[in-house]
């Protein structure tokens, strides 16, 4: 099954996408959002019961939310793909590398990605994500998966420049970060490192590589940041990005206000965005 976050004539919701459409299952209740649903640990059981009946809207018509629009975390794992980090000419880590995202980098598909006026060095960084199901604890890594609801993608939109001094700074743009299109849920994907990415900029593949290229897999990742914390209902696990971004280029690759960005993952779809200047 496949859940998206939307707007139905101005307010937030969710609902299970049935063909080419939607079914509201915000107004139904009884959970508001998608967030909520999977804390419930009803959202399995609400999708079931919707998948006959006729979408209340089209995919075409609705204005996207990101998947989860308000997560208690984003975490993100940096340099985790072999090929990346070869490109980017960093040694091998050894250990695993985070860093948080704040909300208001995220929105949503078919949305608008803002270059900051103070920079010229935005990056594209495509992404799978899981999304966490169950509030999660000292999880082992053979049981890490079982603690997710469900995979979306994202773009870690990275300003290089401000990104040497500050991690925190490149990666925290306002609308650099669009989450969608929609979340798959994990019964569909058993085993995501057969997922494959392929990212293009204005129709170009600049990043074609398959999950399994990951330094540290998702279990991994899960397991590591539950030791850290209580990962919440509803968090975003971003899982690094494959070789090809703009900046491991010669010359680089910088997004600019007109272009157009999409990232598509197997078995849950692509997500799309302009690219718009700051004014």
């Amino acid at each position: 099954m496949q859940f998206v976050s939307y707007l139905s004539n101005g307010t937030a919701t969710y609902g299970l996408v049935v063909g080419d459409g939607v079914v509201d299952l915000g107004a139904r209740g009884p959970h508001p959002n998608l967030k909520a649903a999977i804390a419930s640990g009803d959202l399995m059981a609400l999708g079931a019961a919707a998948h006959g009946e006729a979408p209340d809207a089209s995919l075409t018509d609705i204005t996207f939310l990101p998947t989860i629009p308000d997560p208690t975390h984003v975490f993100c794992a940096g340099k985790n793909y072999k090929d990346h980090v070869e490109e980017m000419g960093f040694d091998m880590p050894e250990n695993l590398s985070l860093f948080l995202k704040a909300n208001s980098t995220l929105f949503g598909h078919r949305g608008q990605m803002i270059r900051p006026k103070v920079s010229e060095c935005l990056d594209f960084e495509g992404e799978l994500c899981a999304v966490i199901g169950k509030e999660t604890r000292h999880v082992s890594e053979a049981e890490a998966l079982d603690h997710v609801a469900g995979y979306t993608i994202m773009v870690d939109g990275s300003v290089r420049d401000f990104q040497k001094h500050s991690v925190t700074a490149g990666k925290n743009f306002v609308a650099t970060g669009p989450l969608g299109p929609v979340m798959t849920t994990a019964d569909e994907i058993p085993d995501p490192s057969q997922l494959h990415i392929t990212t293009r900029l204005n129709g170009d593949v600049v990043q074609d590589a398959g999950v399994d290229l990951l330094i540290f897999d998702i279990p991994y990742i899960i397991s590591y940041l539950s030791k850290v914390t209580t990962l919440q209902p509803g968090d975003i696990v971003a899982t690094g990005s494959p070789e090809g971004s703009g900046a491991g280029r010669t010359p680089q690759l910088w997004m600019k206000g007109g272009d157009k960005l999409s990232v598509e993952i197997s078995k849950i779809g692509t997500l799309s965005v302009e690219v718009i200047d700051e004014t």
